[in-house]
């Protein structure tokens, strides 16, 4: 957590300090008058600042000319605070799902040291750690981050930390306070890490990072979690977004992942798949395109499944980076899966 002296603050920020300075009362009626949205904010500065030097909420109350300025000023926060604060103005259940966004956030920041840092150094960093360890902190990394390091672990190691991000539930936050200190200072990392408070682990973290491998790892970790727990690998092949998942996608949402496709990696996914995987893809695409896949369809000749199944793979890759960018929204419909 940190203490804010005299120095350039935010708005938000001297919100948080004159919130800081009332009793719970008062400061929820505050609250109330604001949006949520509004109250997650300056609830999330309360949590970072939990000590203010005096001098610094003297500055922010002096602006707040209807507050009273006399008398000892409180200068402690923290999650406690926050929390109090938000179930006084919202209500338990409102509270809690505000409380839960700020933890996820809080915790994903705990290693957010790891962007500057490369992939095969993060790899070279976690040599040698506990798969439950390394699960931690590949499940705090962006997916695509993750599945890079992951993919550069031997077949064993992989599968235990794929069944660990898989089971993982919630970590207390001096776990992951002490996993992201020891790998910050590992890391050579100049900057002190935020603290987080619940750290989530589960399956569709776990399939996240899937998706953005490449075609053998995939196979690797899910063949690995076959052998140790067959339940589980079944319950992860079931949320893996596949190629033939595009039937059900919106047609608009068919046209923005094809318009950046290659026709020779679009030509070659296609080769042996489902007829309505096919007219799908046809159908979405300009009469002169159309064209254009045809003629690279009827050139690719014989090849290796491994080739398909790579492209299919580029394509699901770029579906998924849509849907993180938001500009696409994936809804499975309710027929079963072709095999391809």
């Amino acid at each position: 957590m940190s203490t804010l002296a005299r120095t350039a603050v935010t708005g938000t920020q001297k919100a948080a300090m004159v919130l800081m300075q009332l009793d719970q009362h008062r400061a929820s009626e505050v609250l109330k008058q604001m949006s949520e949205a509004e109250a997650e904010e300056i609830v999330a500065e309360i949590v970072r600042l939990r000590r203010v030097e005096p001098a610094a909420a003297e500055e922010a109350l002096a602006e707040f000319h209807e507050l009273s300025t006399s008398g000892r000023r409180r200068t402690r926060g923290g999650m406690d605070v926050a929390i109090g604060l938000l179930e006084s103005s919202f209500g338990a259940e409102r509270a809690a799902g505000v409380v839960g966004r700020l933890a996820s956030t809080a915790a994903g920041k705990s290693f957010e040291f790891l962007d500057s840092v490369e992939p095969g150094q993060i790899q070279t960093v976690l040599e040698g750690e506990l798969p439950q360890t390394i699960a931690l902190v590949l499940a705090h990394l962006k997916p695509e981050r993750a599945s890079v390091v992951l993919a550069a672990l031997n077949q064993d190691t992989g599968t235990d930390v794929a069944q660990c991000i898989a089971t993982m539930g919630s970590a207390t936050p001096e776990a992951v306070s002490i996993v992201a200190d020891t790998i910050r200072i590992r890391a050579g990392a100049v900057a002190a890490p935020r603290r987080g408070t619940t750290a989530i682990g589960g399956i569709q973290p776990l399939v996240d990072i899937i998706n953005r491998a490449d075609i053998g790892t995939e196979r690797a970790l899910l063949d690995g979690l076959e052998t140790r727990d067959p339940a589980l690998a079944e319950e992860v092949r079931a949320r893996m977004l596949t190629f033939a998942d595009i039937v059900h996608f919106e047609r608009r949402d068919v046209q923005q992942v094809l318009r950046g496709i290659d026709t020779a990696v679009l030509a070659l996914a296609m080769k042996g798949a489902a007829e309505a995987v096919v007219t799908v893809i046809r159908s979405n695409v300009s009469e002169r395109n159309r064209e254009i896949l045809d003629d690279e369809i009827r050139a690719v000749g014989p090849v290796r499944m491994s080739q398909i199944e790579e492209a299919r793979a580029e394509v699901v890759r770029a579906i998924r980076d849509l849907e993180a960018q938001g500009t696409i929204t994936i809804q499975r419909g309710e027929e079963d899966e072709y095999v391809d």
